[in-house]
């Protein structure tokens, strides 16, 4: 079907819902109860719709059980030790939280590679399928236990839009702090919400100045656009909408609060 606005999203086939460390993890502690309503929201929408969930957190995770400095972005090493303990946090909270809807949870880890080359594409889309048919939610992060600043996607807006292409997914959306892309820092007077975009163009790049000024999240605002340059090639339509809220999903559909990026074109939402 075609996601011509964010009510759309509610007849999607198959959707990637990525969730932001911000949103998952406060002062080195996971925020269950907040886990709990989106499970209950994804359990609701899962009656018509194939969900994949980027989750990002590991790190975050894994550094206060460690007790490393600088939420375990010290250091490379740091990082990827941090991921090893996290991961581990991560997928028991993804498994408990869905448990509770009788939904199995399903961890997959990814680096850059695995969506970039073909045979490694085409070996991660197939355990996606799979889990999809079985009636799993796959729960996908980026394997940051060996993953080098060379090769690691840097975010997981991006590695949600590389997700949906694998998955054959319709919509990608991104949860984040802020209500979507404004034309100008969100905390500037008279700053405005941009409900759609059709083409991420240089003009719509500038919006976002230096990355962080409409979006406070680990990826900011420019990550995000880059994640909906993916998306909008591949045919996907992608949704940036505010996490934080009471119900973000239902907000976001029923009310029209968000950013949608319109689909553009389709480089091959597969790569056969």
């Amino acid at each position: 079907m075609t996601i011509a606005a964010l009510a759309d999203l509610r007849n999607a086939r198959r959707l990637v819902i990525k969730v932001g460390s911000a949103l998952l993890v406060q002062d080195g502690k996971p925020r269950a109860q907040w886990l709990a309503t989106l499970a209950a929201e994804i359990a609701d929408m899962r009656r018509n719709t194939e969900i994949i969930v980027v989750s990002s957190g590991a790190i975050a995770l894994g550094a206060a059980k460690l007790g490393l400095a600088k939420g375990g972005r010290g250091s490379l090493a740091d990082a990827q030790a941090s991921a090893s303990v996290g991961q581990v946090e991560l997928a028991r909270l993804w498994s408990d939280a869905l448990e509770a809807h009788t939904i199995t949870a399903a961890q997959m880890l990814v680096t850059l590679g695995d969506l970039e080359d073909r045979r490694r594409y085409l070996n991660a889309s197939a355990p996606l399928a799979r889990l999809l048919d079985a009636g799993a939610i796959p729960v996908v992060n980026e394997n940051d236990s060996v993953a080098t600043e060379e090769i690691r996607f840097g975010d997981n807006d991006r590695l949600a839009a590389r997700v949906a292409q694998a998955a054959g997914a319709e919509a990608v959306v991104l949860l984040s702090d802020v209500d979507g892309l404004y034309d100008r820092d969100p905390r500037e007077p008279g700053a405005t919400l941009v409900e759609r975009v059709d083409g991420v163009t240089p003009d719509i790049i500038a919006m976002a100045g230096d990355g962080s000024s409409s979006g406070l999240g680990s990826g900011g605002m420019i990550a995000k656009l880059q994640a909906a340059r993916i998306a909008e090639r591949a045919g996907i339509a992608l949704a940036i909408v505010n996490g934080t809220q009471e119900r973000p999903l239902a907000r976001a559909i029923e009310k029209g609060i968000g950013t949608l990026f319109v689909p553009q074109g389709a480089e091959g939402a597969r790569k056969a």
